[in-house]
C-alpha cells in the first residue's frame, strides 16, 4: 500500500475518532489522534489480521495498553472492516459493544481486555512468552502512553520480556509528551526512556509517529532484532490533526463542543 493510501486510511480513522467522542460527549481524542498513523500503519501493513482469521490464534496479536484510547482502535477497526460506521456512533453508549475501554468478551478483534494502566504491556508479556512456549511464531505488539511509563508494573513487564528473550514483543510508546494533568516531565518525569528501556535489555527503536516511511522503517527494524524484545519510542503530537488539539493537556480527555466538532472536521475534509 502506498504513502497516499495510508494517508487517506489514517485521515479515515481521525475523522471517525471525532465522531465517537462528539457522538458519546466522552473519550479521550489527544491521544487517540496521536496514535492513528501508527495504528493504521499497523493493522494494514503489518499484522496479519483479517476478517478470515480474527477470531483463530494462529495471527498476529495487539494489547493497546494505553486502553483509554479506543476511539483510534475503533476507528482502525471501522476502517478495516470489522466494525461498521453506525457502530462508531455508539461508542460509550449503554449497551454498545465499543466501550470506553476495550472489551475482548463484545468484539473478536480486541486481543486483550484492557485499562488499567500498566497491565496491558504485562499481559502482552505473557501473551509472547506462550507463544515461544507453543512454537507460534506470530508476533505480539502493545502501545504504551509515555505517562504510563509511570507505573511501576510497567517495568516488571520489561525485567520479564529480557529475562526470557521474547524478539516476538514489540513494546511501543507514543511519546506525545503530554498526560492528563499537562506534561509528562512535569508531572513525572520518565525521560530518557531510550535509556531506561535498553537498561532493562531492549532494542530501542526512536522514529517519527506520524511520517509512514519512519513507521515503515521502525517496523522492518524490529522485526529482524533476534533474542531480545524491541521497544520503539514514537514521536508523536498530542491531538494529531487537528490545529486547536494539537499540543494541548486539555484534550486528553475532553469531547469537542459543536462548534469545535464542524472546525475538527472542516480541517480533515469531513462534514462540516
Amino acid at each position: 500500500m502506498n504513502v497516499q493510501e495510508l494517508e487517506k486510511h489514517a485521515n479515515n480513522v481521525r475523522k471517525n475518532i471525532l465522531r465517537a467522542v462528539y457522538s458519546a460527549q466522552s473519550g479521550h481524542p489527544g491521544g487517540s489522534l496521536s496514535s492513528a498513523d501508527v495504528l493504521t500503519y499497523l493493522y494494514f501493513e503489518v499484522m496479519d489480521i483479517n476478517a478470515d482469521n480474527v477470531k483463530g490464534i494462529d495471527r498476529d496479536r495487539f494489547v493497546l495498553s494505553k486502553g483509554h484510547v479506543t476511539p483510534a482502535l475503533y476507528s482502525v477497526f471501522a476502517e478495516k472492516g470489522f466494525l461498521s460506521e453506525e457502530d462508531i456512533l455508539t461508542f460509550r453508549k449503554f449497551g454498545s459493544k465499543l466501550q470506553g475501554h476495550p472489551n475482548m468478551n463484545y468484539i473478536d478483534a480486541v486481543d486483550m481486555s484492557t485499562g488499567s494502566l500498566g497491565q496491558g504491556v504485562s499481559a502482552a508479556v505473557g501473551m509472547a512468552l506462550a507463544n515461544k512456549l507453543d512454537k507460534n511464531g506470530h508476533h505480539i505488539y502493545t502501545l504504551l502512553g509515555d505517562g504510563e511509563c509511570q507505573e511501576g508494573e510497567v517495568w516488571e513487564a520489561a525485567m520479564a520480556a529480557s529475562q526470557y528473550g521474547l524478539d516476538n514483543l514489540t513494546v511501543m510508546v507514543d511519546c506525545n509528551h503530554l498526560q492528563i494533568d499537562g506534561k509528562v516531565e512535569d508531572v513525572m518525569n520518565v525521560y530518557p526512556l531510550d535509556k531506561k528501556f535498553e537498561a532493562f535489555g531492549f532494542e530501542v527503536v526512536k522514529a517519527n509517529g506520524h511520517s509512514f516511511e519512519a513507521i515503515k522503517e521502525a517496523f522492518d527494524y524490529a522485526k529482524s532484532v533476534k533474542r531480545k524484545p524491541t521497544c520503539i519510542l514514537w514521536n508523536t503530537v498530542k491531538g494529531k490533526g487537528v490545529s486547536f488539539m494539537e499540543d494541548q493537556a486539555g484534550w486528553h480527555g475532553s469531547a469537542p463542543n459543536e462548534e469545535q466538532y464542524k472546525q475538527a472536521m472542516k480541517e480533515l475534509g469531513g462534514e462540516e
